[in-house]
């Protein structure tokens, strides 16, 4: 019974945690998809996001979700100047040239960011009060970066769908000989494309440091829960990320109930090579 309370307790806090690991996933999705870039620097991105919030709310004094529209607009040209620098070059060769190349941007941001502040750990000390529903309670943190990644999520869609640079995107992602051929700039939309998702990874960082504490390394380790989602989503469908981090934050809602918290690291890993073996383009992917 004690094990039930706790689930029920913890289930919806994992739930509205998921919605962040969705979209953090997705920025790392969405530039797989369109020109098939691992990117390494992912995690370092994501620590930058929380950094971001924390000079925000700290040093400036503002709101921290206010502050996402100045994380946002930062993150997408931190991508556009990474692409343009480092991933435009290799854009075309083998797959671990790009590789090589994110990873050096990742060991850069984290030789700055170390120089700049250490390794120890900050905390943004922001209250928001929380909700009561039963014997659940909600902090309007994770209430509110849950809502924030639906509407980023929403955005995400609706840009996608409905701009000419999103059928852009889309275009150069199904077929970007012939996207060129039809007088689309296919230099500029994979620099969008990237920009977009660096962006996305910032705005997952600044909603995580709202309620984790955080340190320059923190990043790595929401990099891969995001390779862990996007393969359960489906590498390349930005909207299953989503889907894959809900189902991430159940799973470490349900394991903590029933074994210990060091499990939860294994049985995510452990899904992550099921998944891979009996479905590569994952559960929400196309089939082969």
């Amino acid at each position: 019974m004690q094990q039930i309370n706790l689930l029920l307790a913890s289930l919806p806090d994992g739930i509205l945690l998921g919605f962040v690991y969705g979209v953090a996933a997705m920025g790392l999705t969405l530039i797989w998809g369109v020109m098939n870039v691992i990117n390494l620097s992912h995690g370092p991105i994501i620590s930058l996001g929380m950094f971001g919030t924390y000079i925000i709310f700290i040093k400036l004094g503002v709101n921290p979700y206010l502050g996402l529209f100045i994380v946002a607009p930062i993150g997408l040209l931190l991508g556009i100047l990474i692409y343009t620098v480092a991933v435009h070059r290799v854009i075309n060769a083998p797959h671990l040239s790009s590789l090589l190349a994110t990873f050096s941007v990742n060991m850069i941001i984290i030789g700055l960011g170390t120089a700049a502040f250490t390794t120890s750990p900050y905390n943004v000390d922001f209250n928001m009060g929380s909700v009561t529903l039963g014997s659940t309670t909600l902090l309007g943190t994770r209430l509110i970066a849950a809502l924030a990644s639906v509407i980023a999520t929403g955005s995400l869609y609706l840009f996608l769908y409905r701009t000419r640079p999103g059928k852009y995107i889309r275009a150069v992602a199904n077929n970007r000989s012939a996207a060129e051929l039809m007088g689309i700039p296919s230099s500029r939309i994979l620099a969008l494309s990237f920009g977009l998702g660096t962006m996305l990874a910032a705005i997952s960082g600044a909603l995580i440091a709202t309620f984790f504490p955080f340190s320059i390394l923190s990043g790595g380790g929401y990099e891969l829960k995001s390779f862990v989602i996007g393969v359960l989503g489906g590498l390349g469908n930005p909207i299953g990320a989503l889907v894959g981090g809900l189902a991430l934050g159940v799973l470490e809602a349900i394991v903590p109930a029933f074994l210990e918290t060091s499990w939860v690291p294994v049985i995510e890993f452990g899904l992550f090579i099921l998944v891979l073996l009996v479905r590569p383009n994952g559960l929400f992917g196309a089939k082969q």
